[in-house]
């Protein structure tokens, strides 16, 4: 299991990914190096996760046609880190707020798949399996 505190996360993300200091800015009107201190990132990690990292980094870069490589590396390793985190709210924000948005458009998951890391893709594989969703290349050879 994960070692890292919760309230440790949302420095993490700033810090992994600084590409997602604007959008947390503008969530909690107060710099991004602030914001990540303080309760309220913490109490709202999947809001932060959605908003803040999955639809303003990590979305736009998988649908990019030249997406930054060292970003999504950078991103995944941050998912992959608090992926199996021991807190069910931690491990919650991952499975629903950044893994659960890519099965809506199988187009991102393919996208995202060569960059993610081992543990998150046998969660992935677990989840479309569950879900009954097959993608070619992934779950379905």
């Amino acid at each position: 299991m994960n070692d890292l505190r919760v309230e440790e996360i949302p420095p993490l993300l700033l810090h992994t990914v600084p590409e997602s200091a604007e959008s947390i800015s503008e969530r909690y009107q107060i710099s991004a190096e602030a914001a990540v201190l303080t309760e309220n990132a913490v109490l709202d990690l999947y809001g932060m996760l959605a908003e803040c990292f999955t639809a303003s980094v990590l979305i736009p870069q998988l649908e990019s046609p030249n997406p930054d490589v060292e970003l999504l590396k950078r991103c995944w390793g941050f998912v992959e880190r608090i992926m199996d985190h021991s807190s069910q709210y931690v491990s919650g924000a991952v499975y629903f707020e950044v893994l659960e948005q890519l099965l809506n458009e199988g187009e991102l998951l393919e996208a995202a798949w060569p960059y993610m890391k081992d543990r998150t893709r046998a969660r992935t594989v677990q989840m479309l399996n569950s879900y009954g969703v097959f993608v070619p290349g992934i779950n379905r050879r």
